[in-house]
């Protein structure tokens, strides 16, 4: 008689498994997907927010993606209270925060970041600061609603990042992660509707991919080669849940070369929920098809243990559990590599703890109040 695996018994045997990115070994397959929460008064990361991750790897999460962190671009925010990866007083924070990632066991890399042109005009930190982006065309369609980058400040914003990425390693960190989604400065060369630029960086889709290329590259020659660098991509917008970048695999695959070339050794494909395949005539998810075309490790998330996306969450929406199953199933046949767990993590810290001991029957539906907590 054979006997099947109970679905704790399996989320424990295949959440477990230690990985090695680069030079990196993160010691299980679960992620902490990168949140926004704006508890950084003046950029700078506190006690509470030590203590936010901190108790999340010593709990089990195996890498922690930290929230968004902008570079040292005057441009690059919108808030005084999210934290910054540059500055001595931000840095000495950041180096605290991994101190205290690695004394609980866990590995950690900042998510640097640049908004471009979803940034308001005269929002802090440096209210003087113009908008910014390819085409000063916002992700809604908004044309003249900025300034199109010239080639200094392409060449400040790629210094910037390659600045951040070197402090990140300088003060302890495991490797970095390079924001390149949701509708953000990177994404907004990627994508046609934002990128209308006449010159190298706009037109087809590989000339468009040359910004990101350029920032992956000046990070990748600043740090050490066993550093790890993720590129983290969504095809959807803040404000176009229907927008890609690509429409086949071919398209993506044009995408993905010149980033991985440049030395991204992993790729975080962002979605709004995790099992829906990508491109008809497969089941693979972005993750699966990005794997497959880059031959680079891949991080799924989206509504990872729970039914309905996050969005819906920031408009103050709970959401019951769902099943891992699917989840483990293609995580078996190395559909992708890490997942990455965003909500469930905000509302329970334990949530890594639980599923790796077996106890998904003590996992909890989110509560959107959770958003407001440092818990």
């Amino acid at each position: 008689m054979t006997v099947t695996e109970s679905p704790a018994s399996r989320a424990a045997d295949l959440l477990s498994r230690p990985f090695v990115l680069n030079g990196l070994t993160i010691p299980n397959r679960i992620a902490m997907a990168p949140m926004t929460r704006m508890f950084s008064p003046g950029g700078i990361p506190g006690e509470d927010v030590r203590s936010y991750y901190s108790r999340r790897a010593g709990a089990g999460v195996g890498l922690i993606i930290t929230e968004g962190t902008y570079v040292g671009h005057d441009s690059a925010g919108e808030s005084d209270r999210v934290p910054r990866f540059h500055g001595e007083e931000q840095l000495a924070g950041w180096a605290k925060v991994a101190e205290d990632v690695h004394a609980a066991g866990g590995t950690i890399v900042p998510q640097l970041w640049h908004i471009g042109m979803t940034r308001k005009p005269g929002s802090a930190p440096f209210p003087e600061a113009p908008v910014v982006g390819p085409s000063g065309i916002r992700v809604d369609g908004t044309e003249n609603a900025g300034k199109a980058m010239t080639q200094r400040d392409l060449d400040d914003v790629i210094g910037a990042f390659a600045q951040s990425a070197a402090a990140a390693e300088r003060i302890g960190f495991d490797g970095v992660e390079l924001h390149g989604a949701h509708g953000y400065l990177v994404d907004q060369f990627l994508w046609e509707r934002t990128n209308r630029r006449t010159d190298a960086y706009g037109g087809d889709p590989v000339s468009r991919t040359k910004f990101a290329a350029e920032i992956a590259a000046a990070v990748r020659e600043t740090v050490s080669p066993d550093f790890p660098v993720i590129f983290r991509y969504s095809q959807w917008k803040q404000e176009a849940y229907d927008a890609r970048l690509a429409d086949t695999p071919e398209q993506l695959e044009a995408l993905l070369t010149p980033l991985a070339a440049a030395g991204v050794d992993a790729f975080h494909a962002s979605t709004r929920r995790y099992w829906i395949p990508e491109f008809e005539g497969s089941d693979l998810n972005l993750a699966g098809w990005t794997k497959k075309l880059t031959g680079k490790p891949a991080i799924t998330v989206g509504s990872v243990g729970l039914d309905g996306d996050f969005l819906s969450a920031f408009a103050g929406q709970d959401s019951p559990l769902k099943g891992i199953e699917n989840l483990l199933d293609r995580l078996e046949r190395d559909e992708f590599d890490l997942v990455a767990v965003g909500r469930a993590l905000l509302q329970d810290p334990e949530w890594a703890a639980k599923v790796l001991s077996g106890r998904l029957d003590e996992l909890q539906p989110y509560d959107a109040a959770s958003l407001k907590t440092l818990s």
